[in-house]
């Protein structure tokens, strides 16, 4: 559980971070303005996607967000480039924290300090150790995050990345319809997988998850 929470802090707080410089970068003050361009991590976080994050780690992927970055496209030097860069910039760093924690992860298990065993344990929560279980999870855990982010499911950041490479009319018809439907159809579809016990977004997200969870560690994992 400590391994996972300092997991989730960084995760988070970096993803809603790097929305927040990225458009503060391209010229757009919004994120200054609410103090949201800081390294202090707890000023990004949303208590509801936090907990979330938590309770789905603790039963599957962790699914969860932080506090919306307040950006304003109209305020960038480039809206549209710029916009996108923003809002990629947050998995982005998600998938880098997973790169990082890939990298202690090969060389514990060179050392000897990490094996298939804590690794196990650290996947099916079963017995493993502070170590193991934080570089596991700092992996699995970023990469859930990278890959549930890219979902175009409003407001996720991937409805936003679809959007942008759209062309004028069908850009701002996908918006609204995402802001209409989106938060809908990714309840539906989270309440379904609950209810019917279909696990839909944990299809879709794994074999993302899986691929690169073998090429940043070398180790493949088993849904």
């Amino acid at each position: 559980m400590a391994a996972m929470i300092i997991v989730i802090f960084f995760a988070i707080g970096i993803h809603e971070y790097s929305h927040c410089k990225f458009a503060d970068m391209a010229g757009d003050p919004t994120p200054r303005f609410y103090g949201r361009v800081t390294l202090n991590l707890f000023k990004h976080f949303e208590p509801i996607g936090t907990l979330m994050m938590v309770l789905s780690s603790l039963t599957g992927l962790g699914l969860g967000w932080g506090k919306p970055a307040p950006i304003n496209p109209a305020k960038m030097a480039n809206p549209r480039v710029d916009t996108f860069i923003a809002v990629a910039a947050g998995p982005v760093s998600n998938l880098v924290q997973a790169i990082i924690y890939g990298l202690f992860f090969r060389l514990a298990l060179q050392s000897g300090n990490l094996n298939a065993f804590l690794i196990d344990g650290a996947l099916t929560r079963s017995g493993t150790t502070f170590v193991a279980a934080l570089l596991t999870l700092g992996v699995l855990l970023n990469l859930s995050l990278f890959a549930f982010n890219l979902i175009p499911f409003g407001p996720l950041d991937g409805h936003w990345l679809v959007g942008l490479l759209m062309p004028d009319p069908y850009r701002t018809r996908w918006f609204q319809f995402s802001r209409t439907y989106g938060w809908q159809i990714l309840i539906a579809v989270i309440l379904f997988s609950q209810i019917a016990h279909v696990p839909i977004l944990s299809r879709i997200m794994f074999p993302v998850i899986a691929f690169f969870f073998k090429l940043i560690t070398g180790v493949p994992i088993i849904g």
